[in-house]
This record gives C-alpha cells, structure tokens and sequence, in this order.
C-alpha cells in the first residue's frame, strides 16, 4: 500500500514550509515515526516524522522548495517487496545546502538529564518519548522498547518509570557527572568564500532568517518601544544554587538553570502587573490568565523562541527540566509546533556571551520583553562598606501603547526584589 507524506500544517498561521534537508533518500527503509525530512516555518524548524513504516518510494520536492500545507511531498510503500517509484529531482531547483544544528551552548556543562535524554547514534528515540525520558533523567536508549525493531515507545518508557527506572537513572547521572565530557566548543561562525578577485559575495537568507527580518521588522513598526534598565544584586541566587548543587542533582537528577530563577521572579512580576501578560488587538487589551514564558534559544542559524507553558505553576526543578529540555531540543530540530506558540511574555539573554545588557525587541503581540544581562563579580557599596558581589543589569523593552514607564519599572522592582531576596525554600 501506498501512503502520501503530507505538508504538515505546523501552526494555525502557518500556510506553508520549506523543505530544508530529507533525512531519508528514496529507496531507504523507514520505521513509523522516524525523522523523514525538514522543514522550516515562520513559527519553527522541525522534523517532520514518516506516517507509516515502509520503503520511501518517493519524493515529489526538492530541498530548498516551498510547498502548500497538506500537498504531497513523498509516498511511502509499506509493501517493501513493491517497486520503488523514484522520479529524478527537479532539475530547476537546486538542493539547499543543509543546516547543521548547533551544539549545546559551551557557557556551562549539560545538566545530567538532558545528557542522559540524548539518543545514542543509530538509535531513533521519538520526541514524545526523548521528553519524558529527559524529564525522569532516563537514557531512553536503556529502556526495553516493544516497539517495531525495538523501538521505545510511550508505553515502555512509562511502564519503565513505574517499574523504579527512574530513580536508578537519577542515581547514575548523580555518580556519572565527574566523569562527564567537557562539551563540545561554539562551532565556528560561518565565513564568505571570495573568489580571486571578488570584493563581495551575495548569499540568499535562510527561511528562518528572513522570517525573522519580517517579524523584527513588523514589531518596531507596531509597538512603541520604550526601554528600562535595572541594576540586580545576584549574590544570593549564585550562593543558593552553588549551595544545592549537588544535592538537587541527586533529588532532581538535573543542575539548577540559572534561567529557573529568572522565571520565577519574572511570574511573581507578571502577577503582579498583569498588564505585562497582555496584548493588544485593535483598541482592546487582551488580558492572558496563562503565564506562558517564552525562552530565546540562540541558534548557529537563526533564532527561535520555545515557550514554557504554565511557568508559574512549574517548580524550579520543573522549570529547569523544561528549559534544558527546550533548548536542547530547539538546537536539534525537534520541537512540535504548539511548542512557539502562545506565549505571552519573553526573556532572552544577551549576556550569556559576555554582553552587559541587551534592548531586544518586543516579539509580537506581547507588550514586553526582559533582556538578562551578563553577571560579573565587581565592588559595589553595602552601607557604609564595600563588597564583592555577583552584579548584573536586566532590561526591559515594553510596548508604551498600553504600559507607561511606571508601571514597567514598578514590575522590574517586582522582578529585582525575588532575585536578589530568592526564597530558599523553593529550592
């Protein structure tokens, strides 16, 4: 029998998606769920799976082509004995050149469970199972799998975690972190080849770069930027995580991010002024009752902003799976479309590099945006005194159609306040 792989639609928006790598040549076997091609929206790049097992018979666009939601871009045989249909490539379309996704960020170790989450070569772990397995600290790739060729499906995994699985992987990740490898280095950035005697070289966007330009674009014409800069004391955030390092990593099977404190102190805030969880639609302020947090994910390619649903509701272990989680996944093409839509407040951080403070812009159609500066240990005056401390600027753009300066800088005192007097109990 014969199956058409379809266009996925990868979002409500979403109208169309560009074919930017196949992962399968015509003539390769597939299991059910395996990676087939992918693909790059204006909402996400993603794998898209193969619908049913069988043999790729054939494939109807080329890596760079554009196509319609729903059209058929591959046929799958699930007869592997049938012939294989396979019409040349379109010679009027050349392939795009393939995007390697980026390592982890070097800034600091993977925490354990994402190390165990990640998938030994050859074995294919579907994304539905990676997550759970990510948020136990369980190597997936360990778990008995039921699935077609051994494969681990839902239920193995979860029958794996009622079985005590779990509590044995957190064990060795606990044992295993001294001896982890030191991650990979910053892959180098992409450089022009000029020919002999060439004085410039053009080179057409990616997909994902031109849809940033648009919406970069589109935001600065609709909002009306306005930013705030605050100074945070984060001396005590660094000594309680230092603190519970290794015991959380035992409890928790993951490190403490950096990025879970943040999170925190930007709810409480949210809560606070609620105005900050809103958007605007014509002349109406639409209040949000989710706190959905999106977190900016550098990419070697472009950038993409997974969102945290329900933040406030996450514990910091909880919120520190999810992030390690999603920019694990962000950076390897395997994130699901509802997984950078709705979100309703962003943080991005443009000190992880060493910057001071960033001005980003509003990612629309929220109304603001908290930049995280770089933390640097500098003197600053206690009382009378001076001291060493864990320094930081955080900044925040904000859309002045609906929020006024006050109130933007009485939620950035909210957000200052939670970090640098950060419940202990919490963790």
């Amino acid at each position: 029998m014969r199956v058409d792989v379809t266009m996925p639609q990868m979002g409500e928006s979403i109208a169309e998606g560009t074919i930017t790598r196949w992962i399968k040549n015509v003539g390769d076997s597939v299991e059910r769920d395996e990676p087939l091609f992918e693909i790059s929206t204006d909402k996400v790049d993603a794998e898209v799976p193969a619908p049913s097992a069988g043999v790729l018979a054939e494939v109807r666009n080329n890596e760079g082509d554009t196509v319609e939601v729903n059209a058929v871009v591959a046929v799958i045989e699930t007869d592997a004995s049938a012939a294989v249909d396979a019409p040349a490539p379109k010679a009027d379309s050349a392939p795009a050149p393939a995007e390697t996704p980026a390592p982890p960020a070097a800034a600091s170790p993977a925490p354990a469970a994402a190390v165990a989450a990640a998938p030994k070569p050859g074995v294919f772990v579907s994304p539905v199972v990676r997550r759970i397995a990510a948020e136990h600290g369980i190597d997936p790739t360990t778990v008995p799998g039921t699935g077609a060729g051994g494969r681990v499906t839902k239920k193995d995994i979860n029958a794996f975690i009622a079985g005590g699985g779990a509590a044995a992987a957190a064990s060795v990740a606990g044992t295993a972190k001294e001896t982890r490898p030191a991650p990979p280095p910053p892959a180098a950035p992409t450089r022009p080849s000029f020919e002999p005697g060439a004085r410039e070289v053009r080179e057409t966007m990616s997909v994902m770069r031109k849809k940033i330009a648009e919406h970069m674009t589109e935001s600065k014409r609709i909002s009306a930027h306005v930013q705030s800069l605050f100074e945070v004391d984060m001396t005590r955030c660094m000594r309680l995580r230092a603190k519970h390092k290794q015991s959380y990593l035992e409890r928790h099977g993951t490190s403490i991010s950096v990025m879970a404190f943040f999170i925190k102190a930007v709810c409480d805030g949210l809560r606070a002024w609620p105005i900050l969880n809103a958007s605007v639609e014509g002349d109406e302020v639409v209040y949000k009752k989710d706190l959905n947090v999106g977190i900016a994910v550098a990419l070697d390619w472009g950038l993409i902003v997974p969102v945290v649903r329900n933040a406030d509701d996450l514990s910091i272990a909880g919120l520190s799976k999810a992030v390690t989680d999603l920019a694990h996944r962000a950076r390897n093409k395997q994130l699901n479309p509802d997984e950078v839509q709705g979100g309703t407040f962003t943080i991005t951080n443009p000190g992880q590099f060493g910057g001071l403070f960033g001005l980003p812009i509003i990612n629309q159609p929220q109304v603001g945006i908290l930049g995280i500066g770089g933390i640097q240990k500098r003197p600053v005056v206690i009382d009378e005194g001076i001291a060493i401390r864990s320094m930081m600027y955080i900044s925040m753009s904000y859309d002045h159609r609906v929020v006024d300066g006050a109130v933007a800088d009485q939620f950035l005192a909210v957000v200052k306040h939670g970090l640098e007097n950060f419940d202990e109990s919490l963790l």
